[in-house]
């Protein structure tokens, strides 16, 4: 008698498993199909919700949708986003399924920017378009202080076009579109907003790169200078003189809280008709980059070259990096002071002067705590 217990219980022990497993497969099929079928399916259609309609109670369309996935955007919120839209029938699916796939395929990345997806593709087409970056617009990062080199060759690394194009696109001066562009200048140097952009995928080119960036700048920079009658610059300043101080203010200030500081110590050079002295001028009329192990040679502060501000007095002829808009502010707004000199320290930071004797004591200490840092093991 016990063991024909012991067998009936096997038997129903089993039973359950087998159907605790048809259940689950039933429900990840249901789960992983397209919420709609097929266009004519509307009416019959239901989301994770249970019902014909979207987490906002809009009925559901077969049309495709446009969603867009932010960079640092979490699978979890990713899946619950697709859920709330009518697009998936299940968040908990589709985290089940891209920890499954990281499982055996390895961590994907999934690929930020625009998507066309529509509600008759399933979970795991949907997921793998996100995977793979299948996207209608793509975005692109400039951050502030890039030169238009340093733009070209990203944009030629990330494969949208040649670093040359786009450098040929930089010195058609598009005018027609954008009247404000300073009269004279060569490229538009200073004038492409650093900015996070999102785009076409298809057909996007050099120019319209150079279009989308100016238009941002006529957005973001156009409208402080518009209202420059309230800044307290003691300069007399037209729009290239000041988005090429800018960008030299923007390429010295590594710490927020000194860049107004710093504008502040060229304003007073500039107004005692004093050289700028800037080494970044150098650096970019030689294309070369200096760091703490091998600062700029004596030679090459004595190159002559239209950027070199050692040698010129007054702004160089352009711009040498696009300023943020944090550095367009400080130098319309400087902060007083009686600084005339500064000399970076190598963690970002300057020490200011008021005198060249202060200043060239300050640079004597800098070499050598920098000569004793090398020596340590």
């Amino acid at each position: 008698m016990k063991g024909l217990k012991r067998g009936l219980s096997a038997i129903v022990v089993v039973g359950a498993m087998g159907v605790a497993g048809w259940q689950g497969w039933a429900w990840w099929s249901w789960a992983r199909s397209p919420v709609l079928s097929s266009p004519q399916s509307v009416t019959s259609a239901f989301n994770a919700n249970g019902s014909g309609e979207n987490a906002e109670g809009g009925a559901l369309s077969a049309d495709p949708v446009q969603v867009n996935i932010e960079r640092g955007t979490s699978i979890r919120q990713m899946g619950q986003d697709l859920e709330d839209l009518g697009l998936v029938r299940s968040a908990f699916a589709w985290e089940i399924w891209t920890r499954w796939l990281s499982m055996w395929e390895g961590p994907g990345q999934f690929q930020a920017g625009t998507y066309e997806i529509a509600p008759t593709e399933s979970l795991t087409d949907i997921v793998e378009k996100i995977r793979s970056g299948k996207t209608i617009q793509q975005g692109f990062t400039i951050p502030e202080g890039w030169s238009l080199r340093q733009m070209a060759n990203y944009f030629e690394t990330q494969g949208f076009f040649s670093a040359e194009e786009f450098l040929a696109a930089a010195r058609n001066i598009p005018r027609d579109r954008f009247p404000w562009l300073p009269q004279g200048i060569q490229t538009v140097e200073g004038f492409l907003f650093p900015e996070t952009y999102q785009v076409p995928t298809n057909g996007f080119t050099a120019a319209a790169a150079v279009d989308v960036m100016l238009r941002q700048f006529e957005n973001t920079v156009l409208p402080l200078w518009q209202d420059r009658q309230k800044a307290t610059t003691p300069l007399d300043l037209d729009l290239k003189d000041w988005v090429t101080l800018a960008s030299i203010v923007e390429k010295e200030a590594v710490v927020p809280q000194e860049r107004s500081l710093i504008a502040g110590v060229f304003t007073n050079r500039l107004e005692k008709g004093q050289r700028l002295e800037s080494d970044p001028t150098v650096e970019y009329g030689l294309n070369v980059r200096q760091t703490a192990d091998r600062p700029l040679t004596l030679k090459q502060v004595r190159t002559p070259n239209p950027y070199n501000t050692y040698m010129n007095a007054g702004l160089p002829p352009s711009a040498i990096a696009a300023p943020g808009k944090a550095s367009l502010e400080a130098t319309l707004n400087p902060e007083p002071t009686d600084y005339f000199f500064f000399v970076a320290r190598y963690d970002g930071t300057h020490v200011f002067s008021k005198t060249f004797t202060e200043h060239d004591a300050a640079v004597k200490r800098i070499r050598q705590e920098r000569n004793r840092q090398r020596q340590q093991p």
